[in-house]
């Protein structure tokens, strides 16, 4: 964090300088998927993953962010990387960029690199962490596939006010000759992509054009260019899952994948922290979602619309970044209220008060607790009946699951 420059400014330029110095390890990388977007990233990596080990292959997977360890941002041939291999290549990481200006994401996504380039598999997952275009992971010049998941506003200090600005960064990823499969998106977003495709000699699949996916009668059905396929729902909770799961079913489609892959894909996938049932505590019935935009926080009312009707209270805790009125008003319709709390070791998060604020200002009764037991223990007393939902930031999932909240 001493090398990390006094402010971000998105570019390439240090990263193809360190990369440099370590023999340029994303040149000998097994078959790469990049994948972007604002939401659905990790969701459809994860299925992704689950359909190709499900059809006996070995796959690298890079994501962020963590949960709860760091580890679990780099998997080599399936599984996570080791304390021991992680030192080892941050180690050479630093070594190798000898005192220069670097940032987290840079170091790590290079430290990555190195360990993936020297573990054999047959595919390479990669996740965009900010963006597409001036990302750390888009310097791999010639991925096998693309996949874009729906683009939403969200990081607009960083990549524009409109959407179409977004998508535009997004579609940053988009290799000439290289296929990518498009989520189904808003006019705006699609028809940027598309300009950016054009521009960059890119093939496209788009939902909606050159295939469908949707739920029908209680089977996943996904029709392309080679014909129809009828599945399992996807294992993974909540409505917006069955869209993610089109994605992935078109990405393995285009990637040659039968359907012993695509099977595995609904079924095997697992992605902590989305719409996640976790142990009662307190009595309580308790969901964990990570969402954190708008986006995020339609889908997750979608998904609690689809539950049985419960009075909903939300615990929400959320980085000084996001921007709370906008995540609570979808949220507003399912809930009828909000505990709001602190983010474990996050100094830069909202005060729990200015959440409380924001919420009573949207017409949502509002308190704060000076941590997610304290919250629990209120609500158990007030409505113990009530389906509690931790929500707001990945990093209060990631406390949650670890244990320090």
């Amino acid at each position: 964090m001493r090398l990390h420059p006094a402010e971000i400014d998105l570019t390439l330029d240090r990263m193809h300088r360190l990369l440099a110095a370590l023999g340029n390890p994303e040149r000998h990388l097994p078959p790469v998927v990049h994948i972007a977007g604002t939401n659905g990233k990790g969701s459809v990596q994860a299925m992704l993953r689950a359909g190709l080990e499900g059809a006996g292959q070995r796959v690298h997977a890079y994501t962020s962010p963590h949960l709860v360890r760091f580890h679990e941002r780099i998997r080599l041939a399936g599984t996570e990387i080791s304390e021991g291999a992680l030192c080892a290549v941050l180690d050479e990481v630093i070594e190798a960029n000898a005192g220069e200006e670097i940032t987290f994401f840079e170091a790590t996504t290079a430290a990555a690199f190195v360990a993936m380039a020297r573990a054999p598999a047959d595919w390479c997952l990669l996740e965009v962490g900010l963006g597409g275009r001036l990302d750390a992971t888009n310097v791999v010049e010639d991925p096998a596939l693309c996949v874009i998941t729906p683009v939403a506003l969200d990081h607009q200090e960083f990549l524009g006010e409109t959407l179409g600005e977004i998508a535009g960064e997004k579609a940053g990823i988009l290799k000439r000759g290289v296929r990518a499969i498009v989520a189904r998106q808003a006019e705006e977003a699609e028809e940027a992509i598309e300009r950016a495709a054009a521009r960059a000699g890119a093939p496209l699949l788009v939902e909606g054009q050159h295939w469908h996916g949707a739920a029908e009668r209680g089977r996943l059905v996904v029709q392309d260019e080679t014909g129809l396929v009828d599945l399992p729902l996807p294992v993974l909770s909540g409505p917006h899952q069955v869209a993610n799961a089109g994605v992935a079913v078109a990405a393995l489609r285009a990637l040659g994948q039968g359907e012993e892959a695509l099977e595995a894909a609904m079924s095997r996938a697992e992605w902590p922290a989305r719409m996640q049932r976790l142990e009662p505590r307190e009595g309580l019935e308790l969901w964990l979602d990570g969402g954190h935009n708008p986006a995020a926080a339609q889908v997750l009312a979608a998904g609690l619309a689809e539950l049985p009707a419960k009075e909903t209270v939300l615990v929400v805790g959320m980085l000084a970044n996001r921007r709370v009125e906008e995540f609570l008003a979808p949220l507003s319709v399912q809930a009828s209220q909000i505990v709001a709390v602190p983010i474990p070791g996050e100094e830069k998060a909202h005060a729990p008060a200015a959440v409380a604020r924001a919420a009573k200002g949207l017409g949502l009764a509002a308190e704060t607790a000076p941590d997610l037991a304290a919250a629990l223990a209120g609500i158990a007393v007030a409505t113990p009946e009530a389906r509690v939902v931790i929500c707001g930031s990945l990093y209060l999932a990631g406390a949650v699951l670890g244990g320090r909240a």
